[in-house]
């Protein structure tokens, strides 16, 4: 069983799988991997690794310390591994996402035995949704109609009961955390009970008032479950078994990420490309580092944008309706592109997912999967004030304003002494380059 992204025992098919072929040959030993690619690993910041860290020890307590954990290219690995233990077949989740597929069929080609599928981290695989004509989908709302009325399967069994786990082999052990100038945060407990004990968090406090909370950083009102679902640590069918009609805003936020998952594996440029070429090919991009830089240490001097800047950097996550007004401040303010935005969220993210970072940003960028343009565009202050009304989000994550009361914290030019603890006034006129992006995409259009 060569585990990814699904670190956990129960509900995990591609597991039950792997046990069932063993005792179909007789002796019923698993060997349970995981192997530490330097390709997904080396690009991973401080706090994502350490996450996995976490995740991954999680999981090898659950199996009395049997995980096997192995570091290189797994096309070397893999047939290694299976050379010293004698398996019959190795066993995996299906992994869409262009590297991942690519991956696969290369440690496929390189192993003498059947690379079994069994499986994905999705509740609908990538590639099941279609139009009538067997197309993709390019917009969100009929994908979802769609994504309802074909369903997906229940969960599958609980955690598997004994199991024979084979790991003679020497263990590399967990890998090293890289390096940084940062002090890394206290980072929310990983691995598979931790996610089933938050989901029973947020369903119980939550979820009831989901459609009301979910926009308000301020508040607990959102599952933070993406980091669990990135590893696996749960599968998101097992959330949507409890979901009801009722809960159908939480549901879509589920189908979103499955969505932006089908989206990468019919378009795998767009993990680099704009799926509208006219922003890569005609758009007038700045590409000015002193301002993307006051924009990623949360010193652009407006209050909304650089709390969840700092937020991403303080906790490796961001509130998504916040996530929302950072990237279009970066690109239709700063006029800088999405691209660069997202490696950034990318490096920084503990739920750093490849297909929904990567939409995510076109999405605000409007040059993706999306029925309204780039003119929509958030006023950094007004988005603030409506959802964080009081300013304890802002104060939360800028001590700088922590002086100022109430919604004042979302406009220190108005306050006096606003600036008296060190906060930077705006590096830009949020009117101004409003109009000045909208010209700049009025001219793409023309060319």
């Amino acid at each position: 069983m060569w585990f990814r992204r699904d670190l956990r025992l129960s509900d995990n098919p591609a597991l039950l799988a792997a046990i069932e072929a063993a005792r179909a040959d007789g002796d019923g030993r698993v060997v349970p991997l995981f192997v530490v690619d330097p390709t997904i690993w080396e690009p991973a910041g401080p706090i994502r690794q350490t996450y996995l860290v976490d995740s991954l020890n999680a999981l090898g307590a659950s199996i009395d310390r049997n995980l096997l954990i192995r570091h290189g290219d797994p096309v070397t690995v893999i047939p290694e591994v299976v050379r010293a233990s004698g398996a019959s077949s190795v066993h995996i989740a299906a992994d869409f996402a262009p590297y991942g597929a690519r991956r696969d069929a290369q440690v496929e080609a390189a192993l003498d035995v059947p690379l079994v599928r069994t499986g994905s981290p999705y509740a609908v695989s990538p590639g099941r949704v279609t139009k009538g004509d067997g197309t993709a989908y390019r917009v969100f709302t009929p994908f979802y109609r769609t994504w309802l009325a074909h369903g997906w399967r229940a969960p599958a069994s609980e955690a598997p009961g004994d199991v024979d786990w084979w790991m003679p082999m020497e263990c590399q052990g967990r890998p090293t955390v890289s390096a940084h100038d940062i002090e890394l945060p206290t980072l929310p407990p990983a691995g598979e009970k931790a996610a089933w004990a938050r989901w029973e968090h947020f369903r119980s406090t939550g979820l009831p008032e989901y459609d009301e909370n979910r926009n308000r950083p301020d508040l607990d009102g959102t599952s933070v479950l993406s980091h669990h679902l990135k590893y696996g640590e749960i599968h998101p069918r097992s959330l949507l078994v409890d979901l009801g009609d009722r809960d159908d805003g939480f549901r879509r936020e589920i189908c979103w990420r499955d969505f932006y998952a089908d989206v990468m594996h019919q378009q795998p440029a767009s993990v680099h490309s704009s799926l509208d070429a006219r922003f890569d090919v005609s758009m007038r991009w700045n590409n000015d580092d002193d301002l993307f830089a006051a924009w990623a240490h949360g010193r652009t001097g407006f209050p909304f944008v650089d709390a969840g800047m700092r937020q991403l950097r303080a906790e490796g996550w961001v509130h998504n309706r916040v996530r929302m007004v950072v990237a279009s401040f970066l690109i239709k303010d700063l006029h800088q592109s999405w691209q660069r935005g997202a490696a950034e969220f990318m490096y920084w993210l503990r739920d750093g997912d490849i297909a929904s970072n990567t939409h995510g940003w076109q999405w605000t960028a409007g040059c993706g999967t999306d029925a309204a343009p780039f003119y929509r565009i958030f006023n950094p202050v007004s988005q603030g004030l409506k959802f964080d009304p009081n300013g304890d989000y802002v104060r939360r994550y800028i001590p700088e304003l922590d002086h100022l009361p109430g919604k004042s914290a979302h406009e220190p030019w108005t306050a006096l002494g606003g600036y008296d603890h060190g906060y930077p006034e705006p590096i830009v006129d949020h009117k101004l380059e409003r109009e000045a992006a909208l010209a700049d995409y009025a001219a793409i259009k023309k060319a």
